[in-house]
């Protein structure tokens, strides 16, 4: 039973179909009987769809031996129809996969297959089109399902199967990037492509370093340098625009996708493999080292690399450099897609870090600070848009930016925080800030920038890591290399608007000492122009772009950027030709651009003088055009720069304009002369007209950096005889001239001078010499289209400009009335409106238009209006006007413009005497119009008039004291606004002055004046108290002692009125200087330099700056310590150009005045330790003064007076014996020569004997007429015992901490101290002078001396002299200094007082030699008479301390020039600025001087100035000092030439 069973089973078993492939008609044949095409591939197709069907593990494997057996056949494999070997590979992966795991297939006969397969199959699926396309891809993705392509890990010697494969794939997919998109392959074939290679990698042990390298190209694909270098083609030589780079790829390649997928699979394996490929690179750049430049006079390799040879020669080659970059290129690429794979070639990187060759360092630098930011091979994103001439100006919260960029290849991308990743790369990465190559260094900074403004390529960034990378970049702004401050400048321009303020601000804006705007800033003063062009252009970029928060009045933004144009026009004073060059186009092109707003108006033009733009904004619609005004948007930039400026900042604005007009001439004349010249054609005149020509090029050649080149430049202008170009430069410069006509003129300009450079008769040059000059004498910001939108602001006050609008209609008024001629009419028309009556007040802004119109009717009294309703507007405000200043401006324009106006001025002034009552109805108004009527109109105020308004001005308002002050008498306070009571006193005071001002008669000016000179001496000695009770109100005294003061000057720019001011008055006047209240320092001081350059003042006024010694206002101080350089500056220059034989010797001549002054100074005592105080005086005035040229001079002077007696006191008789003035003059005499002394020492100079002798001022100095009383005064040594080596201490702390401040001002933004320049806290002094010296009770004085002076060191000690009579005086005289042994007796002088001449001596050789013998010769307390074979051991270290300190001179002197060259450069600027400050109103206008031809830099032609070290030299010397190019031919002299400086 069992049996049969079994027996049963078996036949059912046979009964039933066996599982297997049906398929049984042949597919090989014999040679020679082939199978029809047809016949095969039916018979292959019907193969494969049976296949198809079958599954693993459910047939028999053996009914695929004879199929398997038949398709490798090479009839097959090798067959010509395509369609035959695409069957046959379908049919192949099948047996493959229903075979699997182990394939019925040698190792030859899979390579056969695989051939075939990865030789035809793959490529096909390139072409979608294909016949065959289905099973291309069908066998594709059996290979990737199945896995049968591992099969090739088992075939021997199978790496160029396995490169073919992955150069086959990338190939398929990255051509069909770049087919149209019917040709595209499908989606599925590169999902399929991307399984097949990430299986091979993973299965295979090792890959060939072919396919590394092919895996590693894919992900160059979106370097635009790739893109453009294989689709270049069609294009000569290859070359494509690289601004349309990033068009060619707007999304990461399908190519690049697969190989990102690939090292995202496999991390471990790729890895190591990017490892191995990055080492060999390295490995190979370092062994095909490039051969040691031995040549002494080759270049280095790199101008960049400045380190030393050892470590540049011997670098890797050009070639493998190449390479190097490559590859450092593909990290940041594998960083952004695959940073896994990266995990051991970082620490490979850092190690680069650390190279010795300087290109591995800076390598490894960019490439972790790109790899920080997420930037990729295809390069850095778009710049930021930041246009400064865009309108409307980006926002703050600027909606374009926050919108994702397009352009996904560039947008920076990190997938993960590097410094997380990578700790000890990151620390490593920051320490290179410290690298000891510039170039490194750079590097390192371009690369912060790019952190911080990606914010670590979007992985964000913790706080405190921003503030150290801010930190750090602020740094890099003080580097000592200029690439690395160029580098780190430059990475303000990768920032948007709103990074800016939020991170670059996050530390203080630019007026906060230490921030990094502040430090940006600073560089716009850099010593590399370099670095301050880009600062410039940054900055003004940044502040362009910011105007538009600046005019929603954004608190934030002004604060952060507000101060830009100030430290911006700040250059100005450093009187640099190439920063003033660079400063006019930052200011026309970033701060206030010719094409700004780049939009249109509403009408071509309009009738009140409007302009249009030209140019239409790109984001503007026709609707938003036809809404704005381009001349108000215009003006309204204007405005809110001047009201951003600071003072010094303003002065260089108003300085700017100003220049227009007086270069504007020149201009006119340079043209005109160009018409003459006619191309060089000339039919008379010829050398006449050359002359002319020639000076006016070498005007304009002085105001360019390059002198000769701008010279060639003009000449070359002038020989193509352009009419139409002379025709735009008059246009530019033509006050009828609107906006739109001056910006075409220019534009077209520029075309005309482009094309002509084109040609080979002109210079390339051409436009960059010709625009700054046609920049400066355009009418650019006082244009007339601007006008109506000032007075505009003035009215409104919107946007609070209506202050800054008076202020600029002001000054248009003031500098160029031209433009208001087509608007005077609507400005008088105005005021005709606003006129005040008993019952109504003016407006606020009355008092500006009134003053604009007092300008220009001064100027062109024709245009004004002379009906009869505006002479009674001005009438009303004459009476009622408020400010009084409004009466003063109404009084001014009747007295210029009206035609009755002798009838008028006497009504005014009946009007206003009558009922006059203080505190009355318009009492103010008609005490400033009695004013300006004494000033205008005196022969109109008859004798009843005059005395019933001196009782007004002095028994009714100077003497009466309505309101008294219940403080102390001493009281004294400033306050900035001012009662009623203490504005009639000003204007009472402004009455008596202005009659003695306008006082017709000679003979009785001196009977008239005597009593307003004893008024303002009084209110000057007494601080400003009249009141005999001594209970005027102390805020009345300060503004009292002022005014008075600066009447005192205004009177005395008038000669017949300076010979009132006596010279203890004077002395008096002098205190002002150093009064209590800074306000009242500052506003005297501002009207004394005012009046000193316009040179109104006699030279006896140069005595007053040199009283702030101890002023404790840094800025004060900082502002005169200028001024008196720029002075002296001046004066040098007049030296060396001058033509007189009377030497010019102002600045040296004030050194005796300023000891007179000094001797009867309130706080001067005889004592040392206030000799050690005056000390200060002495050594501030050398600081500004004194130099290794006149040193000498300076001296004799000092030795002069302590031959002289006191002549400010009651003269004494012949035979009195000294006084106590005359005791404190020879103090100070003694005081001063010891200080010259010191000081000379320090800086190694020589003091010699002058070949001539100073004649001092007898006003002030009186002859001794006793010899032996002259030569007992001049023996004896006045100075009390610890002077000397007070002085000795007092003089290094000054220099120390003036050469502290020097270096601080040079590395970062000076900060605000309280502490003297001079080393020395500020001190308090008596109720009188503050700001003098330290004044102590007499009683405390010694104990005070004892406590506060300073140690005492170890004396040195001096050899003895063996010459009889030579006592302590001697041995504290030089050793250098001869003194001129002659009769002390002063011999009579008919010389003017104010002056002090030098008396001609002829001085032959043989007497110059005679005198070098004599001082040769040993003299007392001399090293030279002492034997040195005698020396003590104590002597000998004494000679090598003074070695020691002589050597530290040296080195201090060295500085000291430097810091003198550069102050005094900036000196000259600031003379030039203070020029153009606003004059009186009652004042005539001083006619402009020409410019000079040169600006003199000061840092190239004064280093021998106190620079060099110069021997101690017993011989007389002379010194030859550079002279700078001589200035144009003036118009008009206004100063008698001075003689030659003197040889010293």
């Amino acid at each position: 039973m069992p049996s049969r069973s079994a027996a049963a089973v078996t036949e059912m078993e046979e009964a039933q179909p066996t599982p297997g492939l049906q398929f049984h008609e042949a597919l090989s044949w014999r040679a020679g009987k082939a199978i029809a095409v047809a016949d095969l591939l039916k018979r292959l197709n019907a193969l494969s769809k049976e296949m198809q069907t079958l599954e693993q593990e459910e047939n028999e494997r053996d009914s695929f031996t004879r199929v398997a057996k038949e398709l490798v056949n090479p009839n097959l494999l090798a067959h010509k129809d395509k369609g035959v070997k695409a069957l046959t590979a379908a049919c192949l992966v099948d047996i493959l996969r229903l075979c699997a795991p182990d394939a019925p297939y040698t190792g030859q006969q899979l390579r056969d297959i695989f051939n075939m397969i990865i030789g035809q199959i793959i490529p096909a699926l390139a072409d979608p089109s294909n016949a065959y396309n289905n099973q291309h891809i069908y066998v594709l993705s059996s290979l990737a399902q199945v896995k049968s392509i591992v099969l090739l890990a088992d075939i021997p010697s199978a790496d160029t199967l396995i490169k073919n494969v992955f150069q086959h794939c990338f190939d398929v997919v990255s051509a069909s990037s770049r087919s149209l998109p019917a040709e595209e392959v499908q989606k599925n074939v590169e999902a399929n492509m991307t399984a097949l290679l990430v299986c091979l990698v993973d299965e295979s042990q090792t890959l060939p370093p072919e396919v590394v390298d092919t895996i590693v190209a894919q992900f160059l694909r979106t370097d635009p340098k790739a893109a453009i270098g294989s689709g270049s083609k069609n294009k000569k030589n290859g070359v494509v625009d690289e601004k349309q780079s990033t068009l060619f790829l707007r999304q990461l390649p399908p190519a690049y996708n697969m190989a990102r997928y690939i090292c995202n699979a496999c991390p471990e394996k790729m890895a190591r493999y990017f490892s191995q490929y990055f080492n060999d690179v390295v490995v190979d750049a370092s062994n095909s080292s490039a051969p040691k430049n031995t040549s002494k006079n080759k270049k280095r390799h790199s101008d960049g690399l400045e380190d030393s040879d050892d470590e540049n020669s011997g670098g890797p080659t050009e070639q493998a450099l190449g390479d190097l970059r490559k590859v450092h290129g593909l990290l940041r690429e594998l960083w952004r897609a695959c940073p896994g794979v990266l995990q051991n070639v970082i620490p490979q990187l850092e190690a680069e870090l650390a190279a010795e060759n300087v290109q591995l360092r800076l390598l490894a630098t960019e490439t972790l600070g790109d790899i920080i930011s997420g930037i990729g091979a295809a390069g850095l994103p778009a710049a930021p848009t930041m246009d400064p001439a865009a309108y409307p100006s980006n926002a703050l919260m600027n909606p374009s930016e926050n919108t994702v960029s397009l352009n996904l290849l560039t947008k920076p991308s990190s997938p993960q925080p590097f410094s997380s990743a990578h700790p000890q790369a990151y620390a490593n990465y920051l320490g290179r800030r410290h690298d000891r190559t510039a170039l490194v260094r750079a590097a390192w900074t371009t690369g912060v920038g790019r952190i911080l403004s990606t914010s670590a390529g979007g992985a964000g960034l913790s706080q405190q890591e921003e503030d150290r990378l801010i930190s750090d970049l602020n740094g890099m702004l003080g580097d000592a290399d200029e690439k690395v401050r160029v580098a780190a400048v430059k990475v303000g321009a990768n920032f948007t608007f709103r990074d800016i303020v939020g991170k670059l601000g996050s530390l203080g804006g630019v007026s906060d000492s230490g921030s990094l705007l502040a430090t940006l800033a600073d560089r716009v003063r850099d010593r590399k122009h370099l670095v301050r062009e880009e600062a410039m252009a940054v900055l003004a970029r940044i502040w362009g772009v910011a105007v538009g928060e600046l005019s929603e009045q954004n608190e934030q933004i002004a604060a952060l950027l507000g101060g830009i144009p100030s430290k911006i026009l700040d250059t100005y004073y450093t009187n640099d030709i190439e920063i003033m060059v660079l400063l006019d186009r930052v200011f026309y092109e970033y701060l206030l651009p010719l094409s700004y707003p780049p939009v249109k108006a509403r009408s071509s033009k309009l009738t009140n003088g409007n302009s249009q733009g030209t140019k239409e904004s790109q984001g503007s619609t026709d609707k938003v055009g036809e809404a704005i005004d381009p001349d108000k948007i215009r003006t309204e930039r204007i405005l809110l720069l001047v009201k951003a400026l600071d003072e010094r900042a303003k002065k260089v604005f108003y300085a700017i304009q100003s220049r227009q007009l007086m270069l504007s001439k020149y201009m006119g004349a340079y043209l005109a002369r160009c018409e003459d010249y006619n191309g060089g054609v000339m039919d008379e005149n010829e050398s006449s007209i050359k002359e002319n020509l020639t000076r006016l090029i070498k005007t304009f050649a002085g105001m360019l950096p390059n002198p000769p080149q701008a010279t060639s430049d003009l000449w070359k202008f002038a020989k193509l005889h352009d009419r139409r170009s002379y025709q735009l430069i008059r246009f530019c410069m033509a006050p009828e001239s609107d906006y739109r006509t001056v910006h075409n003129a220019i534009k077209e300009f520029t075309k005309r001078v482009v094309d002509a450079s084109s040609s080979s008769t002109a210079s390339n040059n051409l436009l960059d010499t010709l625009t700054p000059l046609l920049y400066r004498v355009s009418l650019i910001v006082y244009n007339k289209s601007h006008v109506p939108a000032i007075m505009e602001y003035s009215r409104t006050d919107d946007k609070s400009l209506a202050a800054t609008a008076h202020e600029v209609l002001r000054e248009i008024s003031s500098r160029t009335p031209e433009v208001l001629k087509a608007h005077v009419q609507e400005i008088c028309k105005t005021l005709q409106d606003e006129a005040p009556s008993a019952n109504r007040t003016n407006a606020a802004g009355a008092v500006d238009n009134l003053k604009a119109c007092a300008s220009f009717a001064s100027k062109y009294p024709k245009e004004i209006p002379q009906d009869r309703k505006f002479v009674q507007a001005m009438s009303n405000f004459a009476m009622y006007g408020s400010p009084p200043e409004a009466a003063k401006y109404a009084v001014s324009v009747i007295w210029a413009a009206t035609e009755k106006k002798e009838s008028l001025a006497r009504d005014l002034a009946q009007k206003c005497i009558k009922g006059f009552t203080f505190g009355g109805e318009g009492y103010l108004s008609r005490l400033a119009t009695l004013s300006q009527l004494m000033l205008l109109a005196p022969a109109e105020m008859d004798e009843q008039n005059t005395d019933e308004i001196l009782d007004i001005a002095i028994a009714q308002t100077l003497l009466q004291v309505r309101e008294p002050s219940k403080k102390p008498a001493d009281e004294y306070a400033w306050s900035s606004t001012v009662d009623g009571e203490g504005q009639a006193k000003c204007w009472a005071l402004k009455i008596l002055v202005n009659r003695i001002r306008s006082h017709p008669d000679a003979e009785t000016f001196a009977h008239v004046a005597a009593p307003v000179y004893n008024v303002l001496s009084s209110l000057v000695s007494q601080h400003g108290e009249l009141s005999k009770a001594g209970n005027t109100p102390p805020t009345h005294k300060s503004r009292l002692r002022l005014l008075a003061a600066r009447l005192y000057l205004k009177l005395c720019t008038q000669k017949a009125h300076d010979a009132l001011l006596t010279p203890s008055a004077f002395n008096a006047l002098t205190t002002v200087a150093q009064d209590p209240e800074e306000a009242v320092r500052s506003g005297f001081l501002q009207r004394l330099k005012k009046y000193l350059n316009q040179q109104k003042l006699p030279q006896r006024f140069y005595t007053i700056p040199f009283l702030l010694a101890f002023e404790p206002s840094d800025a004060l101080r900082l502002d005169t310590t200028t001024w008196i350089r720029s002075r002296a500056a001046a004066f040098a220059n007049a030296k060396s150009t001058g033509s007189s034989t009377k030497p010019n010797i102002v600045m040296e001549s004030v050194f005796a005045r300023l000891l007179s002054v000094l001797s009867h100074h309130p706080d001067y005592a005889n004592e040392a330790e206030d000799l050690i105080d005056f000390s200060r005086y002495v050594i501030f005035y050398l600081q500004n003064v004194a130099t290794a040229d006149n040193v000498s001079l300076i001296y004799h002077i000092a030795q002069r007076v302590k031959q002289c007696r006191d002549a400010v006191t009651a003269p004494p008789t012949p035979d009195a014996p000294p006084t106590e003035a005359d005791d404190r003059l020879y103090h100070l005499s003694d005081l001063a020569q010891v200080t010259i002394r010191k000081y000379e020492e320090t800086h190694n100079w020589t003091i010699q004997t002058l070949p001539a002798k100073v004649r001092l001022p007898s006003s002030i100095f009186s002859e001794i007429k006793s010899h032996a009383e002259a030569q007992h005064i001049a023996e004896h040594h006045y100075l009390p015992d610890g002077v000397e080596a007070g002085v000795e201490d007092v003089l290094k702390a000054t220099l120390r901490a003036s050469r502290a401040a020097h270096h601080g001002k040079k590395r970062k933004a000076e900060g605000g101290g309280g502490g003297d320049a001079n080393g020395r806290d500020a001190k308090k002094a008596k109720s009188g002078l503050p700001i003098g010296k330290p004044v102590r009770p007499k009683e405390k004085r010694a104990a005070a001396a004892a406590s506060n002076a300073p140690k005492t060191p170890k004396p040195k000690k001096r050899k003895e002299s063996k010459e009889p009579g030579s006592g302590s005086a001697e041995r504290r005289r030089s050793g250098r200094v001869k003194e001129v042994e002659k009769s002390y007796v002063e011999r009579d002088s008919d010389e003017d007082d104010e002056e002090m001449e030098m008396m001609d001596v002829a001085v032959n050789s043989d007497g110059a030699e005679e005198e070098d013998e004599k001082m040769s010769g040993s003299e007392p307390g001399s090293t030279h008479d002492v034997n040195k074979e005698a020396q003590t051991e104590e002597e000998k270290e004494d000679e090598e301390e003074e070695e020691e300190e002589k050597e530290k001179a040296d080195e201090f002197a060295h500085e000291e020039a430097e810091e003198q060259q550069e102050e005094e450069a900036e000196a000259e600027a600031e003379a030039e600025a203070e020029a153009v400050d606003e004059g009186n109103e009652e004042e005539k206008e001083s006619t402009p001087k020409p410019p000079p031809t040169t600006t003199t830099n000061y840092s190239a032609s004064s280093a021998s100035r106190g620079s060099s070290k110069k021997k101690k030299s017993t011989t007389t010397s002379s010194h030859s000092k550079t002279k700078p190019s001589s200035p144009p031919p003036r118009t008009k002299t206004t100063r008698a030439t001075r003689s030659r400086a003197i040889a010293v």
